[in-house]
């Protein structure tokens, strides 16, 4: 009896085996189901990416054989990334030994190295005699009344070949009177909902050339009604940018901006011809314009600083991106914590309702809002 059933166990073991063999020749395990996938996908690839891919895992393979871990990355391989992220878009998919952020980190000092060269000493202009700056701060000195028009004629009667400009620079920056900032603040205060203000900041490329950004601000509501990207700005295209920035019957009272020479007699007419009023900021007085230059600072830590711009089309999606997590988004704080397009608040619907997250400027940044759970 005892014979009997130990051979029935046996069959029941060898059938098993054998059902679990024809089940897994019909079905394969998770692995040789990834392994297939990862084929079909690479066969459906273009043929440019496939060779890009494989071009960077072989670089990374050289990495991890030349040294111990960790990897010992070399000037070779930060120059084989930067060109590789500046010809190819995937490239953040088959980096694996550091971070896609040391890259951006890498672009950046790459792009202070490349202008540090080509400003070295021989190559810009000619440096003024020490017995000029001497002389200048002994004429303040003696003269605190005097600016820079009067002690510039002075030294031109001394003989000193030297600009007003320069005089300028060299003088002690004075601190801006209580009673001129106390104004100023009153102003702001008093003209928020007819001010917009305007200005200029840079961004490097991947291959370092810069791009200026120029953007249009409304002090009352902190929204951003207009930008654009340009290699080579002029007086005519700030013009007509302005033109596009405010349309018919939209123009504000006032405008805000700095002394920068791209802001030419030609751009005030302009700016006056469309019924606003302008108003320039002091020299070296960028608090003066402190709602436009606080938007500059945001958008660099939440955007510019994580990302290496490959072109000037690119940089324009980015901050386009980032320019409408702005205004629909992004709470403030000067705003009762609301955004410039004014956010509605929501309760929870239902108890089974869940949080979830809601992707801005390619996932660095995030809004939240209710959902229904399944």
């Amino acid at each position: 009896m005892f014979r009997c059933c130990y051979r029935s166990a046996r069959q029941i073991r060898g059938h098993l085996r054998q059902t679990a063999a024809r089940i897994s020749a019909v079905i394969p395990d998770r692995t040789r189901i990834n392994a297939i996938a990862r084929s079909v996908a690479g066969m459906l690839k273009p043929r440019a990416d496939l060779v890009l891919e494989n071009l960077a895992l072989r670089q990374q393979v050289a990495v991890l054989k030349n040294g111990r871990p960790p990897a010992q990355v070399r000037g070779f391989d930060r120059a084989f990334w930067m060109v590789l992220g500046r010809v190819w878009s995937k490239w953040e998919d088959t980096l694996a030994i550091v971070r896609p952020e040391t890259v951006v980190r890498w672009h950046r000092k790459g792009f202070k190295a490349f202008w540090h060269r080509k400003s070295a000493r021989g190559r810009g202009r000619p440096r003024k005699d020490p017995g000029i700056r001497q002389a200048i701060l002994r004429v303040k000195i003696e003269n605190p009344d005097w600016g820079a028009p009067k002690i510039h004629a002075e030294l031109l009667k001394l003989g000193f070949d030297v600009a007003e400009r320069t005089v300028s620079r060299y003088l002690p920056k004075e601190a801006p009177s209580p009673d001129a900032v106390e104004r100023w603040k009153t102003f702001l205060r008093n003209h928020r909902e007819g001010i917009a203000a305007m200005d200029f900041f840079t961004v490097p490329t991947v291959s370092f050339a810069v791009m200026y950004v120029l953007f249009v601000i409304r002090h009352d509501r902190r929204e951003i009604v207009h930008f654009a990207v340009t290699s080579q700005p002029s007086p005519q295209w700030v013009i007509q940018q302005l033109r596009e920035a405010f349309p018919f019957d939209s123009a504000p009272e006032y405008l805000i901006f700095d002394r920068d020479g791209i802001f030419s007699p030609a751009v005030i007419d302009a700016v006056k011809s469309m019924g606003i009023e302008p108003k320039r900021t002091a020299p070296r007085s960028p608090w003066q314009n402190g709602v436009a230059e606080r938007w500059i600072g945001s958008c660099r830590r939440e955007m510019i600083d994580h990302v290496v711009p490959l072109s000037r089309a690119h940089l324009e999606r980015l901050i386009a991106s980032y320019v409408d997590f702005y205004n629909v988004g992004r709470c403030h704080l000067f705003l009762e914590k609301d955004s410039p397009a004014t956010r509605p608040r929501t309760t929870k619907p239902s108890k089974n309702s869940e949080i979830v997250s809601i992707p801005w400027v390619g996932g660095l940044q995030h809004t939240y809002k209710w959902r229904q759970a399944a």
